[in-house]
């Protein structure tokens, strides 16, 4: 079946859109690199640019799980395999364009990911893409059973803080998108916390949604305090007041903050939008679904007692 057909064999527009989407950056740096847009060093931004990639599509895949359940949109879980296996295709053209910078010497590669921490990171993340991809059929759900195959996929969280933790490595200088990717790496792990610890039937409220965001912005200001503290010996404080004001332009914590609120402000929206008959209907078949079912003791109690209406009948 073509990825971009639902179960029921129709074409879903949804998953189309989204497949057609996931060619345009490797797209947009192939002609870059072809017509001389990449600057003096083309093939050492070219891997930079894919690697980047990599990371935002390992994120937009963590992403589908907060933003189906705040957004209240089910069939957005369709395209989280297909956002998860074009990660991977594009960790490989990031790991074959640094293998074509070597002269493809795969000595040299080999020894550079043994011998460089950043390297041997980002190697790891690699193969953890590899067996994610790997597993990622049908097929392989079955035969691995449901409780197997979920443990192996959490292996995604682990892998997502390798490639973050590989980046700021990576960007020595420019640590500003880097410190971004931690910040919503933080909103996207510490959501699923949340869920787990005070969660509804799968949901998470949206005041501890915005809660979130607020703690992921905050914690992401007090990071970069620190950072500069430990690194260039910069009061404490006065980092973290510039951090949190835009007079010397909008910091990493502000744009995880604004973040986090615009989500909180979409589900707001949506469910404003939902007609209160359909939420009373929704609610309706939630606690249906998770009535329990009479035993067969209390059945035959019922037909032996009906309700006095029933009995006046």
């Amino acid at each position: 079946m073509y990825p971009w057909y639902d179960y029921g064999g129709r074409v879903s527009p949804l998953k189309l859109t989204v497949f057609v989407a996931l060619f345009v950056p490797a797209t947009w740096v192939m002609f870059a690199y072809a017509f001389g847009l990449l600057g003096a060093r083309p093939l050492n931004e070219a891997i930079h640019q894919i690697g980047l990639w990599t990371i935002r599509l390992i994120f937009l895949a963590l992403a589908v799980t907060p933003l189906r359940q705040i957004l209240q949109w089910p069939r957005l879980i369709l395209v989280r395999r297909m956002i998860g296996v074009a990660a991977f295709a594009y960790v490989l053209i990031h790991f074959s364009l640094y293998t074509a910078s070597e002269a493809f010497d795969l000595g040299k590669v080999a020894t550079e990911i043994v011998l460089r921490i950043y390297l041997t990171i980002g190697f790891a993340a690699l193969l953890g893409l590899a067996a994610l991809a790997a597993t990622s059929t049908d097929g392989m759900v079955r035969r691995l059973g449901g409780k197997r195959w979920q443990l192996l996929h959490r292996l995604v969280y682990a892998i997502a803080v390798l490639a973050v933790i590989h980046y700021c490595f990576q960007s020595k200088l420019d640590r500003w998108e880097p410190t971004i990717m931690a910040g919503l790496l933080f909103w996207l792990l510490g959501y699923r916390l949340l869920l787990w610890r005070f969660g509804v039937r799968e949901h998470l409220a949206l005041p501890w949604v915005a809660g979130l965001s607020l703690a992921a912005g905050l914690a992401i200001a007090l990071g970069e305090a620190v950072y500069f503290g430990l690194a260039f010996h910069a009061p404490l404080m006065r980092v973290l007041e510039t951090n949190l004001s835009l007079v010397t332009g909008i910091r990493p914590a502000v744009i995880v903050l604004a973040i986090g609120l615009a989500v909180t402000a979409a589900g707001v929206l949506r469910a404003a939008l939902i007609p209160a008959e359909k939420r009373r209907t929704r609610s309706a078949v939630r606690r249906q679904a998770h009535a329990k079912p009479l035993s067969a003791k209390s059945k035959m109690s019922k037909l032996r007692n009906p309700p006095v209406s029933a009995r006046r009948r």
